[in-house]
């Protein structure tokens, strides 16, 4: 078992690659208050380096002790290496965030790239899968719009997952605002998606990636939302006429401004 001891603050330094800069005054001041009624139930985590200590983890406690005026703080001192390091460093700094899905796949992939930490490192930091991560970095190269309503956290990830394989821009578009104001589920943009699949030429449906994640019971028949009244159909009651992009978005803005 680690042993937690009190180490003099003075001795303790950031780690070069801080991940968590922004640190609010009120959170600070909250914690401070917590740990001065109670103490510190979870101590820091830092390595030794030298004379010193390098804080691997616990930023928000440690900027909290500072604040009490504290001279030392707990810590459980770790082993150096650079893996376990990096390692504990990444999952304690992201875990304590409210990141969006889009943020974490972000962060993922930049420190992959940095070679921080490799994608074994990775999966077993967030104690996920190797997939589960390669799965994460895929989401950077989503199209824009499926990221920027994944950000704000409109849709769930398997749900854009889907939409983000409509190749069609304005289609898409299309489908992503009737996705948000229904809170579409994956199954349901699942749907959508093989009925947009099914309107494709044969030669590109046979070459299309097909839907990953559960097994889930599709309709015998794929649905989507009527272009014009967005109301949901089976296509086998549709009518699928050849239309150009421009007309699309003419009747897309002729519906919106009509509603």
């Amino acid at each position: 078992m680690l042993e937690r001891k009190e180490i003099p603050i003075g001795k303790i330094k950031i780690a070069q690659h801080e991940q968590r800069l922004e640190l609010l005054d009120e959170e600070i001041a909250g914690l401070a208050n917590s740990i001065g009624r109670v103490g510190l139930l979870y101590p820091c985590i830092v390595h030794r380096e030298g004379d010193t200590y390098v804080l691997v983890e616990g930023h928000r406690r440690l900027a909290a002790h500072k604040k009490l005026g504290r001279e030392t703080v707990p810590c459980v001192e770790v082993d150096g290496e650079k893996s376990t390091v990096s390692e504990i460093a990444f999952a304690g700094n992201y875990f304590h965030k409210n990141l969006s899905s889009v943020e974490l796949a972000s962060s993922i992939s930049d420190v992959l790239k940095s070679g921080t930490m490799t994608i074994e490192d990775l999966a077993a930091g967030f104690q996920k899968s190797v997939h589960w991560v390669e799965s994460m970095i895929a989401i950077c190269d989503w199209p824009k719009d499926v990221l920027e309503v994944l950000h704000v956290k409109g849709l769930s990830v398997s749900a854009a997952h889907n939409l983000a394989l409509v190749t069609d821009d304005t289609y898409r578009d299309f489908l992503l605002r009737n996705a948000v104001e229904q809170g579409a589920s994956a199954r349901t943009t699942s749907a959508w998606l093989q009925a947009w699949r099914s309107m494709q030429p044969q030669e590109e449906a046979v070459k299309a990636e097909p839907v990953p994640g559960q097994a889930v019971a599709l309709p015998a028949v794929p649905q989507a939302p009527c272009f014009c009244c967005a109301q949901v159909f089976a296509v086998n009651e549709m009518s699928h006429i050849p239309v150009c992009g421009g007309c699309v978005q003419i009747l897309s803005s002729m519906g919106r401004s009509s509603a």
